[in-house]
Order: C-alpha cells, then sequence, then structure tokens
C-alpha cells in the first residue's frame, strides 16, 4: 500500500474523532491507529527501497547522458579539427597555385624580356653589318664612277652613262 493513503487515512481518522467534552482532545480508537502505524512501517522501508532504486536509475541515465554527451562533443570536435584542417590545406593549395601562377608569369616575363634582348642583339648586328656593306657598296660605286671619269678625260671610252639611282628593293627582291 502507498504510504501517501496511509498517512491520508490517518488523518480522515484523527479529524472524524471524536471531542472530549471541554477538551481539545480526541478519542481515537488506538488498535486503528497501530494497524496504520505496522502498514507505514511495512509500506516506508519498500517504497525507501523503490525511491533509492529509481534515484539510482535517474543517476545512471544521467551518468549515460553526460558519456553521451561527451562522446557527442568530442565527435564534434574531431570534425572541426577534420573540417578545419581541410580548410587548411584548402588554403595551402590555393596558396601553392597562386604561388605556380605568379612563377610562370615570373619566368615568362623573363623570357619575353631575354628573347626582346636576343633579337634586339640580333638586329643590332644586321644593322652593323648592313652599314658595313652598305659603306663597302658606295666606296665600291664612287671607285667605279672615279675610274669612269678618268677614263672619258683620257679620252679612252665612250661617254660614262650616269648612274641612276639605285631602285628600291621591296621584300620580294624585285
Amino acid at each position: 500500500m502507498d504510504v501517501l493513503v496511509l498517512i491520508d487515512r490517518l488523518d480522515d481518522l484523527v479529524h472524524n474523532a471524536k471531542a472530549v467534552p471541554l477538551t481539545d482532545q480526541v478519542r481515537l480508537d488506538r488498535e486503528e491507529i497501530y494497524e496504520i502505524l505496522d502498514q507505514m512501517r511495512a509500506t516506508i522501508p519498500e517504497e525507501i527501497k523503490q525511491a533509492r532504486w529509481i534515484v539510482k536509475e535517474r543517476q545512471e541515465m544521467l551518468a549515460e547522458a553526460k558519456r553521451e554527451c561527451d562522446r557527442i562533443i568530442q565527435d564534434a570536435r574531431e570534425q572541426a579539427m577534420r573540417e578545419a584542417s581541410q580548410t587548411e590545406i584548402v588554403k595551402l593549395a590555393e596558396k601553392q597555385a597562386d604561388d605556380i601562377v605568379d612563377d610562370a608569369k615570373r619566368q615568362a616575363r623573363e623570357t619575353r624580356l631575354e628573347m626582346e634582348d636576343w633579337a634586339d642583339s640580333i638586329l643590332s648586328t644586321l644593322e652593323l653589318n648592313l652599314d658595313k656593306f652598305l659603306t663597302a657598296v658606295k666606296r665600291g660605286r664612287e671607285r667605279l664612277h672615279e675610274r669612269s671619269q678618268e677614263t672619258v678625260v683620257a679620252g679612252i671610252g665612250p661617254e660614262p652613262i650616269e648612274p641612276e639611282e639605285p631602285a628600291e628593293f621591296d621584300r620580294f627582291g624585285g
């Protein structure tokens, strides 16, 4: 039987008890009170056992919930570490890619400048050689013209033909 029911019965017994005239006292049936008290003595240890069992079960449930909470927190931390690691890997890869692109641009710029310097050097050498050739051609023509004049003055040959201005050559040799 439930202790609260027994307490309610005891309360009803006292409440419904007959009053002793001219006093604040009431008349109770001793046997009925002892019976209720005996039932309470028998019931209370069982209810205490149940309460202890309930408290124990509650503590075990709380401990299990705490373990589950700790596990979830640990899993979340590990997941955060993995994601942070992935983020760091991505950042590192992006930085390496940027470095590779920057290096490739630098090398391309250096190569272009080197090729421009090389082409300028070749063109400069060609220009010098062409200047030398042009000077040699002019000297040769002057000497030829001088000999032609000497021959006319000496009366050896026909009238000299005045040289025409050299025709400009187009790139096809025409």
